[in-house]
């Protein structure tokens, strides 16, 4: 891998799982556990029998502004990682926010087996009609072109259960709610959840104790 699309990955078992258990994959994985506390979330969806017990994948990139921006070849190493490390198309779900929940979407779509269902928060889509204030960002081109082909699009390819959660107070709130409808539109199971709160870790912490485990659920059952 070349260096902009190197990663690193770390596994955790919660509630014992088996060989062969479902994988949740989260993108700024060690971020929701430190700043969303996210292991105990899932160790109480495990007790309570809300959630089957599972594997987590937590994945930090190098260069994360580079890799996270619909950048094709970090996509695509990154879905070899992930069969070399548990084996080829798992029930894996894929977790992340801003910039997190583009760069799943868009393996995603390029890799249409990579994931069994979508958890996407506050996806950064960026488009150059309704996001002038984004247009600095050095991959802001390549973002708009890869929302486009997804708003755009006649079919899902691969339609999976999909959740996406955007706070009302977002301005990247439009965007969010224009790719929900156009992945319903396209056969995706969308559930599009909006709250009060702002682009922060606490907001997207209250969505993954609402809403994360009827997601896991329709992926892995």
């Amino acid at each position: 891998m070349a260096r902009d699309h190197t990663l690193t990955m770390r596994v955790h078992e919660i509630g014992g799982p088996p060989a062969g258990a479902p994988l949740l994959v989260v993108l700024d994985g060690p971020e929701y556990v430190r700043r969303a506390q996210l292991l105990p979330i899932l160790r109480r969806l495990v007790t309570s029998r809300e959630a089957p017990a599972h594997r987590v994948v937590l994945v930090s990139p190098d260069n994360r502004l580079e890799t996270y921006s619909a950048s094709t070849p970090y996509a695509r190493a990154f879905v070899a990682a992930l069969d070399d490390l548990a084996g080829r198309r798992p029930r894996r779900v894929g977790l992340g926010a801003s910039l997190g929940a583009l760069a799943l979407l868009h393996a995603h779509r390029l890799e249409p087996r990579a994931f069994a269902g979508l958890f996407l928060q506050s996806g950064s889509y960026f488009r150059r009609r309704t996001d002038p204030q984004e247009s600095r960002f050095r991959r802001f081109s390549r973002i708009d072109r890869f929302v486009g082909t997804v708003l755009n699009a006649k079919d899902g390819a691969r339609p999976v259960p999909t959740t996406i959660t955007c706070a009302l107070d977002e301005e990247n709130y439009g965007n969010n709610a224009a790719v929900a409808q156009a992945l319903a539109a396209q056969g995706y199971g969308v559930d599009f959840h909006a709250a009060r709160g702002g682009h922060d870790w606490l907001t997207w912490r209250r969505a993954v104790e609402a809403h994360l485990a009827p997601l896991l659920r329709r992926a892995w059952r």
